[in-house]
């Protein structure tokens, strides 16, 4: 087995036994995004230099016997909105092509603390907005498994790095599904926590109330552990969670018995691909046979998800982006008559048109006359998706559904039909809209090949049971 097919827990493994290097893990994965990076396009910005000084750094821990966890020394990237101390954070625009961070993210620390090795930062869709990595001021992402189509957004460059094997693991954020969508249309698994899990600090905002940043990994086992790694309260960020049931590493046991799971018949109707239908259905009967109790029920406020999640969601982006005004950092327009004219030169030629559309969206929900109608009733339809998840999850342990409608669409399909990619969030964006987790993982493909995801979503602080769901499906389909 290449080194780059391992996934980062047997790589740790090896790396803390002296079996290998992590200057040696290192250079697999360099050696592998030699061979496929040009046409996948999974990296905005490569610092190999920095890579092999931490890798050095890490192994030198390693040897002087200091226990540093399971991911210590294993190569991994990070997706591009979350800053990094001294390297280049653009969020894929154009306004922050020039951005170098004074600090990173706690996340990026954590796991800096647990001895991970950063090769670089991965494409996305630009400041997350988009379902397609197809929005990136740097250009397109390739879906590893086809190369003509989409990998998926926005954390699209961090699932076609961990499927390409450009690295082990990666993180993504997961505004409406960013995470999760990606995963299933590359074919591994991305987790959403419960939100406040996972801090916010240092990950360049889009939607405050909706943001969450997670693990994208081969398995599940390497996605507990990597969750495990970044979780924690953070005093620095004031929507973060004081949990104490962070050992998530410990629900990895192959045990369905007896847990109750709902299919909500929601997810089942109109637009649904066929292929895809019968994969998720067939997951949940393996389930049942493993000894799950398995359901149809009902989750009618389904069709009003889309409309509240862009609503908030945009709004919520016209007051984030705010600060992108060329005066205290980023990009700056070169010819300007006077204050005024520079702001809209600026944002006009930094921003590109997706980000534009969200941003005129968001003002507009926002702006006086128009408040009351659309903003504060989407807050209130929020609030019923929360209240008709906790009613579900009185009966449900587990709800099981697909992540996206189709599989990977081909490349440009979707930027032709923004309302299109927008409705490919139809069974992510809730989950955000109500702070619970979910994960997605493989469950087959369609007969062009590409992979088809299974979402799995559980009630706030129940990310134990979604990965002991998930790690006994793992092992069943193996």
């Amino acid at each position: 087995m290449k080194l780059t097919e391992m996934s980062a827990w047997e790589l740790g493994q090896k790396i803390a036994g002296g079996e290998l290097k992590a200057t040696e893990a290192l250079d697999a994965c360099m050696e592998q995004i030699g061979v496929r990076e040009d046409e996948i396009h999974a990296y905005i910005t490569l610092d190999a230099e920095r890579a092999y000084e931490n890798a050095e750094a890490v192994q030198k821990r390693i040897d002087a016997g200091e226990s540093l966890g399971p991911l210590a020394g294993v190569p991994m990237a990070v997706k591009d909105n979350m800053c990094t101390e001294g390297m280049l954070t653009t969020c894929a625009s154009r306004i922050l092509g020039n951005f170098v961070p004074a600090y990173s993210a706690t996340a990026v620390e954590k796991l800096k603390e647990a001895g991970a090795v950063i090769i670089g930062k991965t494409n996305m869709d630009e400041f997350a907005m988009g379902s397609t990595t197809e929005t990136s001021y740097f250009g397109i992402t390739r879906n590893p498994r086809n190369t003509e189509h989409v990998p998926g957004g926005s954390s699209g460059g961090s699932a076609a790095a961990v499927a390409a094997e450009e690295c082990i693991y990666a993180l993504g954020s997961d505004t409406g599904g960013s995470i999760r969508q990606p995963a299933g249309y590359c074919g591994v698994v991305g987790i959403k926590p419960t939100y406040g899990t996972v801090s916010r600090y240092g990950l360049v905002a889009y939607g405050s109330s909706l943001d969450q940043i997670g693990p994208l990994t081969k398995d599940v086992r390497d996605a507990a552990a990597v969750l495990e790694a970044i979780s924690g309260y953070d005093e620095k960020d004031s929507t973060s969670l004081d949990r104490k049931d962070l050992h998530f590493t410990e629900a990895l046991r192959e045990d369905v018995k007896d847990l109750r799971i709902g299919i909500p018949s929601d997810y089942f109707g109109e637009g649904l691909d066929e292929e895809v239908g019968e994969a998720v259905r067939k997951a949940a009967e393996e389930l049942k046979a493993a000894g799950a109790k398995v359901e149809e029920c009902r989750l009618d406020l389904v069709k009003y998800a889309i409309p509240t999640y862009y609503t908030i969601a945009d709004a919520e982006a016209s007051s984030n982006l705010e600060r992108f005004d060329g005066i205290k950092y980023g990009y700056r327009t070169e010819e300007y008559t006077d204050l005024h004219d520079m702001y809209k030169k600026t944002r006009s030629e930094g921003f590109g048109a997706e980000v534009k559309r969200r941003i005129m969206l968001g003002s507009f929900v926002l702006s006086s006359g128009y408040y009351d109608a659309y903003y504060l009733k989407a807050l209130k339809v929020k609030a019923l998706i929360k209240k008709a998840f906790d009613e579900a999850f009185s009966k449900y342990d587990i709800l099981l559904g697909p992540v996206a409608p189709t599989t990977a669409p081909r490349l440009g399909e979707s930027l032709s039909d923004p309302m299109k990619m927008y409705l490919g969030d139809i069974y992510t964006v809730s989950a955000n809209l109500a702070g619970i987790p979910g994960i997605s993982l493989p469950c087959g493909a369609d007969k062009e090949g590409l992979p088809i995801g299974l979402q799995l979503l559980g009630d706030c602080f129940r990310e134990d049971v979604l990965i002991r769901a998930a790690y006994t499906y793992e092992k069943i389909r193996k």
